[in-house]
């Protein structure tokens, strides 16, 4: 393992970064707003990002699947997603993702803050890293536990009557488009998944590399397919209960961002590559090592400049 200089990263004038999944195309209550077009190593993000103000924070709000719902799950760019983040400076993300329950007392319209994840996406790459540089992060709690206490205490001062926030679960992440079959609803049942989504692991696995703390709030929609006196789970069925939810996630979110602003937490996400570059610096190529500067450069110093002429 390669020792890397330890670094607390400076937060004072860290941003806030939003991510809106289904249903959630743009952020209101942002002041001041512009929006920023950012190329990165990975490619383009789903749609340009748009930096505003809330209280005494800037936000950085990104449509998931661009403002037109234009990307399925797996088409996502999702490393050029959070490497635009990072590269603008945010230290913190709230993702706002629609999700199906899994079990009974997780209802249709609740909402659920998670703590842990199981992935079944198998069409995704997973990590900034590779090509001849190691890293091996942490993600025995792929959450930020500080965000998410943030998220489920104000959401659950929000919270309609006969609705409710439940605090921690495990998100089953599936690889979609399509919704489960029955059999395998009976199965992330069996596993004890609270909810089902289709974003939220690749999402929380690079912010956990990128050392941003990650939190969500996730939208139940439905009771997937596994519930005998529901219907099946339907795009329209899902809408409807997206728009209802709407107006709520974006308040909890605008409130969250206050509580962020105020607090600025630390995360152990703000330090997850500390142990975890395992390769040289010096045996890395030097491609690969432009390409994850953003990450490594805190502890290993800027990359070395590409050679005149180098394609």
């Amino acid at each position: 393992m390669v020792s890397a200089t330890p670094t607390t990263p400076d937060l004072s004038n860290a941003r806030l970064g939003v991510l809106g999944g289904s249903g959630l195309y743009a952020m209101e209550g942002l002041e001041d707003v512009r929006e920023i077009v950012v190329d990165t190593p990975y490619g383009s993000p789903s749609d340009s990002l748009r930096l505003g103000r809330i209280d005494d924070i800037e936000v950085v709000f990104l449509a998931r699947h661009g403002r037109h719902h234009s990307f399925t799950p797996s088409d996502v760019p999702y490393r050029a997603n959070l490497w635009a983040l990072r590269s603008l400076g945010v230290r913190w993300i709230l993702s706002v993702s629609a999700v199906g329950s899994l079990q009974e007392e997780v209802r249709p319209l609740d909402m659920l803050v998670p703590d842990q994840f199981i992935d079944r996406t198998h069409q995704r790459p997973l990590s900034f890293f590779g090509e001849g540089l190691v890293a091996h992060v942490t993600a025995a709690d792929p959450y930020c536990g500080v965000l998410s206490r943030i998220l489920a205490d104000v959401g659950d001062s929000l919270m309609p009557e006969g609705r409710r926030l439940h605090r921690g679960g495990t998100y089953l992440c599936m690889e979609g488009p399509a919704f489960s079959t029955r059999a395998e609803s009976q199965l992330y049942r069996s596993w004890g998944c609270e909810v089902i989504g289709m974003t939220n692991h690749t999402e929380a696995r690079l912010a956990r590399e990128a050392e941003m703390a990650y939190a969500t709030l996730a939208m139940v929609t439905d009771y997937d397919c596994w519930h005998d006196d529901h219907a099946s789970v339907t795009v329209e069925m899902v809408i409807e209960n997206l728009k209802a939810n709407a107006t709520l996630a974006q308040e909890i979110v605008r409130m969250a961002a206050g509580r962020v602003a105020a607090q600025r937490p630390r995360s152990s996400a703000h330090h997850a590559l500390r142990h975890a570059l395992m390769t040289p610096p010096e045996a890395v190529p030097a491609e690969t090592r432009r390409r994850t500067e953003l990450f490594t450069g805190p502890y290993w110093g800027a990359a070395p400049a590409a050679e005149a002429g180098a394609s």
